[in-house]
């Protein structure tokens, strides 16, 4: 008996052994299809939120636009940086006429936080000076109280 009990013991230790010197299975790369319509859906959402805050830059809608802005908002261009009151003085100026974007990929970095990189074709003037042309854009949003903010907004023409 005493030697079935060190026999039991011994074959338990050593197969709690070469269970724990297993790897642990590591997480496929692909997402689940859960997290691809999650994603999608969120993607979509920051796509449609682009073209939105554009056509209420395009329609001068001061309150709209102002909406999709966060308090901290800031824009880069090749004028320099400026705060959410700048660009709605900028927005004023600005005869935006038409525009189409192109090549849009949206980013998530995590669930509240999305940058969407395009580019986007205009007809425009400024101040009176013609600003038509095509400009690499990227904009960070984050969602905050379950709404969906611009953060930063960047424009620069391309050469």
């Amino acid at each position: 008996m005493k030697r079935q009990f060190i026999i039991c013991c011994f074959s338990l230790v050593a197969a709690a052994s070469i269970c724990l010197g297993q790897e642990s299975p590591s997480p496929s790369p692909s997402a689940t299809p859960f997290k691809t319509i999650r994603s999608a859906t969120k993607e979509a959402t920051i796509e449609k939120l682009e073209k939105s805050v554009t056509d209420a830059f395009k329609n001068k809608q001061t309150n709209l636009f102002k909406q999709y802005l966060d308090p901290e908002f800031s824009a880069v261009d090749a004028e320099g940086i400026k705060d959410a009151d700048a660009e709605v003085e900028d927005m004023q100026k600005t005869d935006l006429r038409n525009y189409s974007f192109a090549d849009m990929k949206v980013t998530l970095l995590s669930p509240k936080m999305a940058i969407a990189k395009y580019k986007v074709t205009t007809q425009s003037t400024s101040s009176g000076r013609d600003t038509s042309g095509t400009y690499y854009a990227a904009t960070v949003w984050n969602k905050r109280s379950g709404k969906w903010l611009a953060v930063l907004h960047t424009f620069v023409k391309t050469q």
